[in-house]
């Protein structure tokens, strides 16, 4: 598996605590479980998800990202997503920009798209390298189907607390429409030089859709926690996915649920000489669904929208979920890079007024404002 020679994650790294909620608790309607569900959900957006029953089909979807990035960089641009919006197949190194400098990035990935998962071996957006061909019904589809099991289990969760009409999160959500929902898995090279912290100021992101399912061994990742401009590890835990909230959930919850702002950087110390793989499935809203706060089927998000300022902008962007996700694709691309203008269009709804005091992004750049397409 990539990665599992790696050392130890180091004790004197400072992390940000997560608060470990049990799926299976979750799933059997414990109330005090929900409750801290709930809290990681609104408070941070960040939480560990124990129990989950996915870690054999996590080591399956590992062994094929890692054949698939062995594969010979002119077969896997066969299959390159291009500069137009599109968010299925592979992604090259060094085709985004990560800041309004138009710094490149330097991780590769796969995107499996999940309809062509179910559809297999149907067709429904594109086709993709030999090695996951090879693995779709064997690595894959599991995976795509646990995935969809737990970030299912965790909407209607989510869609109870929020005072919503049973299954109107689901709907938003429905498997069986098309969607932008992906099986991810990346590769990033390992650094033999310490991390360049001023660099690493720059890829500040929120993620595009409404759930993430995310695995890893090596640490990377990075949030940024409310109110602070201060980023802090999260700490990879043996067998405990890292999940978080994304754009579209923020909007659907008018605001309620927080998309946090996160990046990733090199492991840290000794772990940066390692390449790091991870993998992660995004759940995101079906293609059409208009992405707006649903103050009309709840209470209680009529009245947080109620109390928030600059709301219309913030929670009626005017788009689909489809336009949402290929804007914020479509215009990271160096390629569509036109300096810091350009770069502001690629944004999503979280606050960036503690990054600028962080020195990512110039001061004014945005003020915690929904960007529309």
């Amino acid at each position: 598996m990539p990665g599992i020679a790696a050392p130890p994650f180091p004790e004197d790294v400072t992390t940000h605590p997560l608060l470990v909620i049990d799926y299976q608790l979750v799933k059997a309607g414990h109330q005090d479980e929900i409750e801290k569900l709930w809290m990681a959900a609104t408070r941070l957006g960040f939480w560990y998800l124990k129990n989950h029953g996915a870690d054999a089909e996590v080591d399956a979807m590992f062994e094929m990202g890692s054949e698939t990035m062995a594969l010979p960089l002119e077969e896997k641009m066969c299959f390159e997503q291009g500069d137009e919006g599109m968010s299925f197949g592979y992604k090259a190194a060094g085709v985004n920009a990560i800041d309004e400098k138009g710094n490149l990035d330097s991780t590769e990935f796969i995107n499996v798209a999940k309809d062509d998962v179910l559809a297999f071996p149907t067709v429904v957006h594109r086709t993709y390298p030999s090695t996951v061909v090879t693995r779709m019904n064997t690595a894959i589809r599991p995976f795509v189907d646990k995935s969809l099991e737990v970030n299912g289990t965790l909407l209607s969760v989510l869609n109870a607390k929020l005072g919503l009409p049973e299954g109107t999160l689901a709907r938003l959500h429905d498997s069986k429409q098309k969607s932008g929902c992906v099986a991810r898995v990346i590769r990033s090279p390992p650094k033999e030089t310490s991390m360049d912290e001023d660099k690493a100021m720059l890829s500040a992101h929120t993620d595009f859709g409404s759930l993430s399912f995310l695995h890893n061994h090596l640490g990377g990742l990075q949030v940024l926690a409310p109110g602070t401009d201060k980023w802090q590890y999260v700490k990879p835990l043996p067998g405990h996915a890292i999940c978080n909230v994304g754009d579209s959930l923020h909007i659907f919850s008018g605001g309620i649920l927080r998309s946090n702002m996160h990046r990733v950087v090199a492991p840290p110390k000794e772990q940066a000489k390692f390449e790091r793989y991870s993998l992660v499935f995004f759940t995101r809203a079906s293609d059409s669904a208009e992405l707006r706060a649903l103050v009309d089927a709840s209470p209680l998000i009529a009245g947080a929208v109620a109390k928030t300022s600059n709301a219309q902008a913030r929670f009626w962007p005017g788009v689909t979920a489809k336009e949402w996700l290929q804007r914020r694709v479509r215009n990271q691309r160096i390629k569509n890079f036109s300096g810091p203008e350009s770069f502001k269009t690629w944004l999503g709804t979280e606050d960036y007024s503690s990054i600028a005091k962080a020195g990512a992004i110039s001061e004014g750049t945005v003020a915690r404002e929904v960007v529309a397409a």
